[in-house]
């Protein structure tokens, strides 16, 4: 028998709180925090230019059926997000001046880890976005903003990760394949999403009210992924530079909303050759060391539209998106990736906030990758999937996910979700994975 975490008892605990109060009490239901108003206090500060937040996500994932490991269990991994944001015209008469502090902590297991992927190898994808890059407390953003001749010109400075501003897309999936920054995810060791930071300096301007150009510069420094430099500073440990740029386009199509993202990156690291060595033979046979390359690169399309709305209401309605990236395949393990889908809000009348998605997604390995793998396996003598030392070549990986966000207060929502996951770290031998999730987000 699976038993929840207690933690998911307090999540389903707090929405039987949910009560048509006062939108200034506790636990109100059209208040957008769980703690209210303080009295009137909240909004005071707002008024004046201080925004506080605390934030909850917290996500549970059962293997239901299939996996690398068939033993069932449950997962629960969360974080906690507490953030400031200072208007600095209202506090400073800093003219369109913004400053932003968040400090994250993270914790938890992943069911990805050991029943879903091999762990010989590991998985792209995980059940579980919102585990990841340690259990740790990390100062995620400390950053100031202040835009120039009329807002045309807006540039931002300090720490914070590129999915902040390029490649964006929203975190309403459990998978990470539908989550956030795309590009972070398959090339993670140089692009930080979130919860990671590193000196970074954005600068966009908007050609006009649908069109803007960014172009970033960010510190590529590893140590800023340890658990221990959580609250790092210094610049020690980088290895060079990560530099996006991205055009973006904000229609309103027949009036509904859309976002489309076209974007390119460009690393100035060194970065290792995924099969050569440094006179073009496999590395894999030779035992020498793989050859390094002087760059990495690659490119990303996003796109997001509502295509329908009701005449009562335009925030509900039906969204389609879809993301791809390809990457550089000299020294990446992804080569390219897919993904589409669609959202729905307000399904029901009686349930006008609510929303359901779905979402399909591909991750292909580089052939080169692949390559490497056979060869070490050839190198070792090694052709037995089921030996300990055999390394599983991996080759493409396929999720879907379909959720039900139930939304039981301004400030809080809950999404059951089922997922399947075919061919889990691209391996063919896994076998297909199906994972029931939950996901829990709350403001307090």
């Amino acid at each position: 028998m699976l038993q929840l975490p207690k933690t998911c008892y307090i999540g389903l605990a707090l929405s039987a709180l949910a009560t048509p109060a006062s939108a200034s009490e506790m636990f109100a239901s059209d208040s957008p925090w769980m703690l209210g108003d303080w009295g009137g206090t909240r909004s005071e500060l707002l008024e004046k230019g201080y925004d506080f937040t605390l934030g909850y996500t917290g996500e549970m994932g059962s293997n239901l059926h299939g996996g690398y490991d068939h033993d069932r269990t449950a997962r629960y991994s969360d974080q906690f997000t507490f953030g400031s944001h200072l208007d600095l015209d209202k506090i400073l008469g800093w003219h369109d001046t913004e400053f932003q502090l968040t400090i994250t902590e993270r914790h938890g297991d992943n069911i990805s880890n050991d029943r879903i992927n091999d762990p010989r190898v590991g998985g792209f994808t995980s059940a579980q976005e919102v585990w990841g890059r340690g259990e740790t407390w990390r100062l995620t953003q400390m950053w100031i903003k202040q835009k120039y001749f009329d807002g045309a010109l807006d540039v931002k400075f300090g720490r914070f990760g590129e999915g902040e501003d390029f490649n964006s897309f929203p975190c309403d999936f459990q998978n990470l394949a539908f989550c956030g920054s795309q590009v972070g995810n398959w090339v993670g060791g140089i692009w930080y999403n979130w919860p990671v930071s590193q000196w970074a300096l954005r600068v966009r301007y908007n050609l006009n009210d649908e069109v803007y150009a960014q172009v970033g510069v960010f510190e590529q420094n590893p140590s800023n992924l340890e658990s221990g430099n959580g609250f790092k500073l210094s610049g020690s440990g980088t290895q060079g530079a990560v530099m996006p740029v991205e055009l973006v386009w904000t229609p309103r199509i027949q009036g509904l909303k859309g976002e489309y993202r076209a974007g390119y990156y460009y690393s100035n690291a060194k970065a290792q050759d995924v099969l050569k060595d440094s006179n073009g033979q496999p590395a894999a046979l030779s035992g020498a060391a793989y050859r390094s390359s002087s760059s990495k690169h690659g490119m990303w399309l996003g796109a997001q539209q509502q295509v329908t709305s009701l005449a009562s209401d335009q925030s509900r309605g039906l969204s389609l998106f879809a993301n791809a990236t390809v990457h550089d395949k000299k020294t990446n393990a992804i080569d390219n990736y897919v993904q589409a889908g669609l959202v729905y809000k307000g399904p029901f009348d009686a349930r006008a906030k609510d929303d359901i998605g779905f979402a399909l997604a591909r991750v292909h390995v580089n052939p080169a990758y692949r390559k490497n793998a056979r060869l070490a396996n050839q190198a070792a003598g090694l052709y037995d999937y089921d030996n300990p030392g055999f390394l599983p070549v991996q080759d493409t990986e396929y999720s879907a996910e379909l959720y039900y966000g139930i939304h039981l207060a301004e400030w809080l929502t809950v999404r059951p979700n089922l997922q399947y996951i075919r061919h889990p770290g691209g391996v063919s031998q896994v076998d297909g994975a199906l994972v029931g999730g939950l996901k829990i987000q709350s403001s307090f």
